[in-house]
């Protein structure tokens, strides 16, 4: 068994939920029955008080702080699961995430997934909560990840995180041109009726996006990003609230829009590109342990390469058409 602190506030738009489905909400890797357990063992409080009746309802903005006992990973299988490994010493481990592979096992994706590999690559590591993963990729976002080879190691790395001390940077292609870079700084919590959609909300936890623009084609944007926080989908929702949501993104994108006098073979592309386009191309880091400053960078997957391909010379082929 291994401690585990967990750390959040109750959303505005929670209010009159009980106190278990609220926080089975905010903590969507614990099941509802593991969060119910804590509470009436008096594992969270409230406002610094312990509350112990999962019926307590919430009125929105309280302080929530669980500490609480976790066993060890052993329920999830270890799986033959290759994984590139771009750094690797004692207390971390990073990984360049290929597409189709989902970070974390949950519902509908019992296995298979990254967790799965470190087990069996690294079995030391069933002793870290959630195998050490301390930040997740959507399944068809590809790039860096760091993970935690050891409790002290993740502890660090999740403060590092909530101080927004480590540098996440981005590649993706937008529709629609955008003239200059900017920030996203709007809210997101889930969406109130799509339940595996997030969305931009007064009430929702805060988010920043800062983007800038590497490179413009005639109907679509190519985009550096950099997060300051973490929310779930937070580029692809903040990239949809702007009205420029991600190629390809099958929850926020919409169909695809060919500019005009396309070819055929340039369409096709763009139908064919079947996953959001971004890729975690940057990630920089103090060394957990250590506190060296690090930085590690993973080219362009070959399916957005073939993409950003595509629109170069379709913009090439008609640029005497273009107006900016």
């Amino acid at each position: 068994m291994h401690e585990l602190k967990l750390s959040t506030e109750i959303e505005q738009n929670q209010l009159g939920m009980r106190l278990d489905q609220a926080l089975s909400a905010l903590f969507p890797d614990y099941s509802r029955s593991r969060i119910k357990d804590w509470i009436v063992n008096n594992k969270v409080t409230v406002n610094n008080v312990i509350v112990n009746k999962p019926k307590e309802r919430v009125l929105g903005g309280e302080k929530i702080i669980i500490n609480a006992e976790i066993e060890e990973e052993t329920h999830h299988q270890p799986e033959n699961i290759k994984l590139d490994v771009v750094y690797e010493d004692d207390d971390i481990l990073v990984i360049n995430k290929p597409r189709d592979l989902v970070v974390h096992p949950g519902a509908g994706n019992p296995n298979g997934t990254v967790l799965n590999a470190l087990l069996y690559h690294y079995p030391e590591i069933s002793r870290v909560p959630r195998a050490g993963i301390v930040h997740r990729l959507d399944k068809d976002t590809t790039g860096l990840m760091v993970v935690a080879k050891t409790i002290t190691a993740q502890t660090h790395l999740v403060e590092a995180l909530q101080l927004r001390e480590i540098t996440r940077e981005y590649e993706a292609v937008a529709m629609g041109i955008i003239t200059a870079g900017g920030t996203v700084d709007q809210p997101i919590t889930r969406h109130p009726t799509k339940r595996t959609h997030m969305a931009v909300f007064p009430t929702g936890k805060p988010a920043v996006t800062h983007y800038r623009v590497m490179e413009k084609y005639r109907l679509h944007t190519r985009l550096r990003l950099r997060l300051e926080t973490g929310r779930t989908h937070q580029i692809r929702v903040h990239m949809a609230h702007i009205a420029h949501p991600l190629i390809g993104d099958p929850l926020y994108g919409g169909r695809p829009r060919p500019p005009k006098g396309a070819s055929d073979l340039f369409i096709q592309t763009l139908r064919d590109f079947d996953r959001q386009a971004l890729h975690a191309t940057m990630l920089r880091l103090f060394h957990p342990i250590t506190g060296e400053l690090m930085e590690w960078h993973a080219p362009i997957p070959d399916d957005m390469q073939k993409l950003i391909q595509a629109l170069q010379q379709d913009t090439e082929q008609h640029k005497d058409e273009l107006d900016w």
